[in-house]
């Protein structure tokens, strides 16, 4: 088909015909007038998620209130979530527990990996390009545990983990450029090096395949409110690989995670499996909406998700070189399928934050992150081919000027 303007409106539509995640799109509470490309900040509602609320709020905690921590079984909420998840990310049941935010995760993580790591290994390799409060809290946590924290660029990983490194702390997808990580051949390097890995999940999760146990990942953690489309402040959750639950020691010891928290032992003893990974009470109404919201994904197979991203942010770039004036946009996100996540970030040297204010006025809804990426997520569940095309040509009119 033809790679101009009106041959491009015509394979969008034939996309569109042609997907088979289109039937999905309804699930989800969509204005038709906008363009949402920002899923990869916080996913769409699901329409499901606002009736589920409802009930809990009305009749489980309404009516059987204190009754509802076995009688609806919210006391198990966080391990059985947990499972749901681990579907998306390649994890056997009993491996993820959900529960605190990605930031409370990476702490507990970077920390038992340093632990479990042993003697002589006091350097912790942190993403250069990390998320900040990965950062921070792998700087805390070094401090915290009598290591060095060193940042070097995440392809550099393999080759420089070392006889002293503890642990490695990597996201699978950079949230700047959308580029992808190489989760399996990083994750052997460490292991070759003796060293752990952690690996942060939030912009990959749901998006494409992940495989956790089967590449042997040690440590990871994720948010939900982004493509699993859990809400604002949903839940996080932290996978621990099977063998090293035993040894699994938080340094957040909390009644939730005692192998007999109603005990109320002054001594901590810790609970088998997932649920060692727990804290506090666990946050009731968001992560019952996060288990509404997993609802969407019954029937869906993440290859078909990868394939759409795939297309989708391919189609994207070919409509932003049809439509938008040369040399405006420069893309920062990798060419090449396996070194990318499900965005296309796009470098504007004049005027970007103003372009993304015009953009969602017109609505067509990305991000901006400073100093100049206009970043446009694509959620393979609720987006389609001919928005795509859409959010490309009035991109291209926004700085036509």
């Amino acid at each position: 088909m033809s790679d101009g303007p009106d041959g491009l409106a015509v394979e969008a539509a034939a996309l569109d015909d042609g997907d088979v995640l289109g039937a999905v799109r309804k699930e989800f509470a969509l204005d038709d007038g906008t363009v949402y490309l920002d899923g990869n900040s916080l996913g769409a509602l699901p329409r499901n998620v606002a009736g589920r609320l409802a009930e809990v709020v009305g009749e489980e905690w309404g009516r059987l209130r204190i009754r509802s921590w076995t009688e609806s079984g919210w006391w198990e909420a966080p391990e059985r979530v947990g499972d749901r998840v681990g579907r998306l990310v390649g994890a056997a049941p009993g491996r993820i527990v959900v529960g605190d935010s990605t930031s409370v995760n990476v702490f507990k993580a970077v920390v038992a990996a340093v632990r479990l790591a042993g003697p002589g290994r006091d350097e912790v390799l942190v993403d250069a390009a990390t998320f900040p409060t990965d950062g921070y809290i792998a700087a805390s946590a070094a401090r915290m545990t009598g290591c060095r924290i060193r940042a070097v660029d995440a392809r550099d990983v393999p080759a420089e983990a070392g006889p002293r490194t503890a642990v490695a702390l990597v996201n699978h997808v950079d949230y700047r450029s959308g580029r992808l990580h190489d989760l399996a051949g990083t994750t052997a390097a460490v292991h070759a090096a003796g060293a752990l890995v952690v690996w942060d999940l939030c912009h990959s999760a749901g998006a494409l395949p992940v495989g956790l146990d089967a590449h042997g990942v040690d440590l990871a953690v994720g948010c939900t409110y982004k493509y699993l489309n859990g809400g604002p402040g949903a839940p996080a959750y932290l996978y621990v690989r099977d063998e090293l639950q035993p040894r699994f020691d938080s340094p957040l010891p909390g009644w939730n995670s005692h192998a007999d928290p109603f005990a109320m032992d002054f001594a901590y003893a810790p609970a088998d499996g997932a649920a060692r990974g727990r804290v506090g009470t666990p946050e009731i109404l968001s992560l019952l909406a996060l288990d509404a919201a997993l609802d969407v994904w019954e029937g869906v197979a993440l290859t078909d998700v990868r394939t759409k991203s795939l297309a989708l942010t391919d189609f994207f770039l070919r409509c932003v070189e049809a439509y938008v004036p040369g040399g405006r946009v420069e893309s920062v996100t990798p060419a090449a399928h396996a070194e990318r996540g499900s965005q296309v970030s796009l470098r504007c040297a004049s005027g970007a934050a103003g372009v993304m204010e015009e953009l969602i006025r017109r609505g067509v809804v990305g991000d901006f992150r400073r100093p100049d990426v206009l970043r446009f997520g694509f959620a393979p569940l609720y987006t389609g081919f001919a928005e795509t095309r859409r959010a490309a040509r009035v991109l291209g009119e926004v700085l036509a000027g």
